[in-house]
């Protein structure tokens, strides 16, 4: 079992940053591929980013591509995303979430993971 919790989200005017913040309970974060998803009002959930269970291979939306940096560090059983020259439109709720111990490839099916943060909110200003 995995336990997620999201923060670092809050109101950042737009070409502004923000870091969010993942920490997962449980000794096997390593052995976890880890995606974050976000949902915007009125929405479906979409994909962000991805990263596997190492950190050498990570994915990203086309939408966030070059502007977001997904990154973990497993000796601090986290995950990070980082993200540069924010837009109105990336105004969402922001969540991480975790594939099972047993899934080794990295997904943008939010039906493939097992574990979900509580979500954070992310608002751009123009």
């Amino acid at each position: 079992q995995v336990q997620l919790v999201d923060s670092g989200g809050g109101l950042v005017q737009a070409g502004g940053s923000l870091r969010l913040s993942c920490a997962a309970s449980g000794r096997t974060f390593s052995n976890n591929v880890m995606g974050w998803f976000r949902q915007a009002p009125g929405k479906e959930r979409e994909p962000v980013a991805a990263i596997s269970r190492s950190g050498r291979s990570t994915y990203y939306a086309v939408s966030v591509k070059g502007r977001f940096t997904i990154s973990r560090d497993n000796a601090k059983n986290t995950v990070y995303l980082q993200m540069n020259s924010l837009k109105p439109e990336d105004t969402a709720v922001y969540y991480c979430a975790a594939r099972g111990p047993i899934d080794e490839s990295t997904s943008f099916r939010d039906d493939e993971y097992n574990y979900w943060g509580q979500g954070t909110q992310v608002t751009v200003s123009s």
